[in-house]
Order: structure tokens, then sequence, then C-alpha cells
């Protein structure tokens, strides 16, 4: 019955334009997709605001507030992106611009960090977003450090993060 569900939410979402639902049914592609908060009615966020769907996947930015990502380019534009993976899409489509900086969302603040200065933790048993192997920002390394000791993964930089997902 479930199964059936999804195909017909599936089947409509294509038909109505539902890029993001069709997305979402890519076999093991898109696993946990679950922050648990729901969406908020407007968004607190102001890369949210200016990004609400990562334009490679279409993914509403507002409900992956806690993995969402933001480029901003030497030329002063900026592209929100859902996740790392889609960091790496945008990056590989966009080699000729020069990076300014990308910043990534604290799992449990929403705030945006610096990718570089964050703490990652790459696997343990919390589904990641848009990978089967999970990478989770941290703006403080206690909190990636009391992240492991429940989830488990082991710490990592921004570019091991960056290295793995390239391989996603």
């Amino acid at each position: 019955m479930k199964k059936q569900l999804v195909a017909l939410f599936a089947t409509l979402s294509m038909l109505l334009g539902g890029s993001a639902a069709l997305a979402e049914q890519k076999t093991g592609h898109m696993e946990g997709h679950h922050n648990g908060s729901g969406a908020a009615a407007e968004s607190i966020h102001a890369d949210v605001k200016k990004h609400q769907a990562c334009p490679h996947c279409g993914m509403d930015r507002e409900k992956f507030a806690h993995s969402r990502m933001l480029i901003t380019y030497s030329d002063g534009s900026s592209v929100g992106v859902c996740s790392i993976h889609c960091v790496v899409v945008e990056i590989k489509a966009n080699k000729a611009k020069t990076i300014k900086i990308v910043e990534v969302a604290d799992v449990h603040t929403k705030k945006l960090v610096d990718a570089e200065k964050a703490t990652w933790v790459i696997g343990g048993s919390k589904k990641g977003v848009m990978t089967r192997i999970p990478k989770w920002a941290f703006a403080q390394k206690d909190d990636a450090a009391a992240f492991i000791s429940k989830n488990g993964g082991k710490l990592a930089t921004y570019k091991e993060a960056l290295a793995l997902a390239e391989k996603d």
C-alpha cells in the first residue's frame, strides 16, 4: 500500500511539475530526509528566502535547513543548495567561477558557518541528505563529539567531507 501511495504521489507530482518529489523517488539517492521539525511557514534564514529550492535537485532548503549550504562567488553571486552533494554538483558545473566562501548549516542551530571552520562528522547511524554516507557539520567541536557519542561517525574536515561527497 505504501509503495502504491508513493508511486501515485510521484506520478501526480510529475504531472504538476514537482521536481523535488520526483528527485526523492530515486532509489537509494535521497535517503534520510527527515529532520523531525517540518518546514516552517516562513523561513527565519535570509539565505533560504533568497534561495528557496536547491537548483540541482529541487529540494526545499527550509525543510533541509540543517544540511543546507551556501556558495558565494567572488563576483558576488551566490547559490543555495540542499547538501554537500549538491555543492559538488554546483562546483563541477561552475569550474570557471572563483569561490569566495562556502557556508554550511550547523546541524543543531541551522545557522550558517564557514564550511572550512566547521567540524564535520562523517558516517554514523543518522541518515544523511543526498548520500549513503552521512556528512554533518557543526559550529562547535564539542557538539560534533556529542553527536558521535550518540550516533557514531568520525571527526573530519570540510576537505575530507567534500572529497568523499565527490565520490558519491
